[in-house]
C-alpha cells in the first residue's frame, strides 16, 4: 500500500539522514519514479525534503527541520522487532526480515538488541512453515481450505472459513468456522494434512473474542494425586512450577492437579517411567495397572 511505503521511507529517512531514489526504489520494489512521485507526496503534506545531485547526493530531510525520530519509544520498537524476528522462525521466509530493514535501517537505537530471542521454530519446521503460509494466504484473500485431520476422535476431511493463526499450548493452531458444525473450532497444525485453498470466498463473519480457554476440547475434571521420585522433581518444575508440589514424610513428592481426559493423564504419567504412582483417583490405577501390563506382555 502506498500509506505504508510513505511511513516506511519517512522512517528511513529519520534514521540514515540521506539516501539515494535507487536505494529507495529498491527497498520498496518500485521504481524509481514511483519513489519521485512518493517523494513529493510527502513534501506536499508538509515535511520538506531536499535532493542534492553528484557522489554524495541523494535525498534527505531539510536541515534544521524539527521533527521526533519516530511515535514510539526505544524500548518499544525494541519489543516490535523482535517480535517480527520472531515471526520469521516459523515463516520460513524473509518478509519479516526485510521489514525489520525498513524500520531498523541501521545500527544504533532502532537496532534489535541481542539480549531478547524469541523462537518460535518446531522440530515440524520443514512441514509447518508452508502450511503457515498458505493459510495466512487464505485469510488475506477470505478463501476457504480444505484439509485432513487427524484427532484422538478419530481421522476426518474438514473445510473451514480460516480467521486466526494461533500459538499457544507450544503449538501453532489454526482457528476458523466450520460450516458442517455451525461454530467455531481450533485445529493444531501438526495434525493437518493435505491442505488446500479452494476458489470458494466467505464473507467475514463478526467474531466473536477468542478466548484461550474456550478452546480447550474436555474441561478439567480428573483430579490427580501422584507421588513421584525426587529424581522427577526437574520435571516437575518446569513444566508446572516450583510450588506444584509438597515433600512427604517419605521425601516423594506429592502431586496434584486436574486433567481433562485419562488418556492424556496415562500418556503424561508414562513418560515418568517407574518414578510415579498413581495415588487417585482409586478407579484409575487398576486401568493404569492393565496399560503397564500389557507393556511388559511386549518385552517378555
Amino acid at each position: 500500500m502506498k500509506i505504508d511505503r510513505l511511513i516506511g521511507i519517512l522512517s528511513i529517512l529519520l534514521q540514515q539522514k540521506k539516501v539515494t531514489a535507487p536505494y529507495l526504489a529498491e527497498m520498496f520494489e518500485v521504481s524509481r519514479r514511483t519513489i519521485n512521485r512518493d517523494i513529493e507526496d510527502i513534501c506536499k503534506a508538509g515535511i520538506p525534503l531536499t535532493t542534492t545531485q553528484g557522489a554524495n547526493g541523494g535525498i534527505a530531510i531539510m536541515e534544521g527541520y524539527k521533527i521526533d525520530k519516530t511515535l514510539l519509544s526505544s524500548a518499544e520498537l525494541q519489543s516490535i522487532l523482535a517480535g517480527l524476528k520472531s515471526l520469521d522462525s516459523i515463516a520460513g521466509t524473509n518478509q519479516y526480515r526485510q521489514l525489520i530493514d525498513k524500520l531498523a535501517v541501521r545500527g544504533g537505537v532502532t537496532q534489535p538488541d541481542n539480549h531478547l530471542v524469541i523462537d518460535l521454530s518446531s522440530h515440524y519446521k520443514n512441514s509447518l512453515a508452508p502450511k503457515f503460509e498458505t493459510i495466512k494466504k487464505a485469510i488475506d484473500q477470505r478463501q476457504v481450505i480444505s484439509f485432513y485431520y487427524y484427532s484422538p476422535k478419530g481421522e476426518s476431511s474438514r473445510q473451514i472459513e480460516p480467521y486466526l493463526i494461533v500459538y499457544q499450548w507450544s503449538s501453532w493452531y489454526i482457528w476458523g468456522y466450520c460450516p458442517e458444525r455451525c461454530d467455531y473450532r481450533l485445529f493444531k497444525l501438526n495434525r493437518l494434512w493435505n491442505l488446500q485453498v479452494l476458489d470458494e470466498t466467505y464473507e467475514p463473519r463478526i467474531l466473536p473474542e477468542y478466548n484461550t480457554q474456550k478452546q480447550l476440547a474436555m474441561p478439567s475434571q480428573i483430579h490427580l494425586v501422584a507421588e513421584f521420585d525426587p529424581a522427577m522433581k526437574w520435571r516437575l518444575i518446569d513444566e508446572y512450577g516450583m510450588d506444584s508440589y509438597q515433600m512427604t514424610r517419605e521425601g516423594k513428592l506429592r502431586f496434584e492437579f486436574y486433567f481433562s481426559s485419562q488418556e492424556n493423564l496415562f500418556s503424561w504419567l508414562l513418560s515418568f517411567g517407574d518414578g510415579v504412582e498413581l495415588i487417585k483417583p482409586e478407579a484409575l490405577r487398576e486401568d493404569f495397572l492393565m496399560i503397564a501390563k500389557k507393556i511388559a506382555e511386549k518385552y517378555q
